[in-house]
């Protein structure tokens, strides 16, 4: 199962958290993105994090996980995901992409996907809340990886995810949907933890 990356998509602004940053926000003592890293790498498998850049505050946050710089990061998802999907090994079977802003995504969950990779003719695996919702993160094939290098925009994948099979994989509660990316977000989670 090494073959499989995680990519934690870490470079977006926090434009809706009112001059707070989302990824920092404490969570369980720690950081959020320090968290987020401490449980992809608890899966064994290689854990990569893109970050707006190496001097950016987040850089410290990111403990064991391989940074990936992203300059174009205001472009939005894509320049992420772009930047962090060429970053991967040669080698790489597939890669589990995971917005950082999840805080219910446990490294369970993670092993959960992979674990239902089949190979190179796998679908595309996105996790969905217990509901179906379609949430995060989605595990993408190699054959993907073209299309994911020449993604723009702030439309994430939903282009790849159109034009392939994609494989829903249920994850307790609502772990796949739970993004935080307000203040009030943040306030009504804490609330109900």
């Amino acid at each position: 199962m090494t073959a499989i990356a995680i990519l934690l998509l870490a470079a977006g602004a926090s434009s809706r958290m009112q001059g707070r940053d989302k990824l920092m926000e404490e969570v369980d003592g720690q950081p959020l993105l320090t968290l987020m890293c401490r449980r992809a790498s608890l899966t064994g498998l290689p854990v990569f994090v893109t970050l707006p850049g190496p001097a950016h505050p987040r850089a410290a946050a990111t403990g064991d996980a391989i940074q990936v710089p992203v300059p174009d990061a205001a472009e939005g998802m894509a320049a992420s995901i772009r930047r962090g999907t060429a970053a991967l090994p040669t080698g790489t079977e597939a890669v589990m992409i995971l917005p950082a802003d999840m805080p219910e995504v446990m490294a369970q969950d993670m092993l959960h996907l992979a674990a239902h990779f089949s190979g190179q003719g796998s679908p595309i695996l996105r996790a969905t809340a217990e509901d179906g919702t379609p949430g995060h993160p989605v595990l993408f094939p190699q054959r993907c990886f073209k299309a994911l290098k020449t993604l723009s925009g702030d439309q994430g994948a939903r282009s790849v995810l159109k034009a392939e099979a994609v494989q829903p994989v249920s994850l307790p509660g609502r772990h796949a949907v739970i993004d935080l990316d307000t203040p009030e977000d943040w306030d009504a989670w804490r609330r109900n933890r």
